[in-house]
């Protein structure tokens, strides 16, 4: 099945670049080019991917990323920017991101790391255990739904936090190495750096901690990484 990309860029040249080679790779591409049509683009349907520029007249991709989050919270996001500082990249992790190409980038790189983020993402589904339902505290993740819950209520999470949530609740007590992690969750293909993880842990304690500063769920594993204690 095509999958339905978002492209937020206003660099006309840019967006025309990556619609010929993103098009050219299989993909169906729509484009906007300032913020405020692409928060409603976001509102209107579910897309497949989201590719972020951080620049935009109107609204700013951080308030798009933030917006996303809460619609549909899922969609994996890459974001594009000029912005090539560790503090943006943090940011951008912080906020959901899914990876992050600083400008200028290779616009094959950028079709091969869509491919691999769509194949991580088919692979973690085409690979999952049977449907089981899996203690994280006074939480439980539902690995059959791919949802975490608070009694009734559902806990929003993104694809990947809940992947790195899931592995994590497979194996509790065990003590994981952020290059672990990153190997076992996101793949031995994936280009990043420690500092995704550490992201990624501090979105998932604000999510389902009592106390996000003084964690008792996922805990740091000081010299080693991080473990889970799911016991209520």
């Amino acid at each position: 099945m095509t999958k339905n990309l978002l492209l937020v860029e206003d660099d006309a040249a840019i967006a025309e670049a990556l619609r010929l080679h993103l098009e050219q790779a299989g993909f169906r591409l729509h484009h906007e080019s300032d913020g405020a049509a692409a928060l409603a683009a976001v509102d209107r349907q579910r897309w497949d991917l989201v590719l972020l520029d951080l620049m935009l007249p109107d609204a700013d991709g951080w308030d798009i990323c933030r917006h996303l989050r809460q619609r549909h919270p899922q969609v994996p996001v890459i974001i594009l920017s000029a912005r090539g500082a560790e503090a943006h990249r943090v940011l951008g992790l912080e906020l959901g991101a899914d990876d992050y190409l600083a400008k200028p980038f290779s616009m094959l790189e950028l079709v091969a790391r869509v491919r691999a983020l769509f194949r991580r993402l088919e692979q973690a589904h085409g690979q999952a255990p049977p449907p089981a339902v899996l203690p994280v505290g006074r939480l439980r993740l539902d690995t059959g739904e791919r949802r975490l819950f608070d009694g009734d209520a559902a806990v929003p999470l993104t694809q990947r936090e809940y992947e790195l949530l899931a592995f994590l609740a497979r194996h509790p007590g065990r003590a994981f190495a952020r290059e672990e992690l990153l190997r076992r969750v996101w793949g031995s293909g994936f280009e990043g750096y420690e500092h995704t993880v550490n992201s990624h842990i501090n979105r998932l304690r604000n999510k389902i901690e009592a106390d996000p500063r003084q964690p008792r769920l996922i805990v740091t594993v000081w010299g080693v990484g991080y473990r889970l204690d799911a016991r209520p």
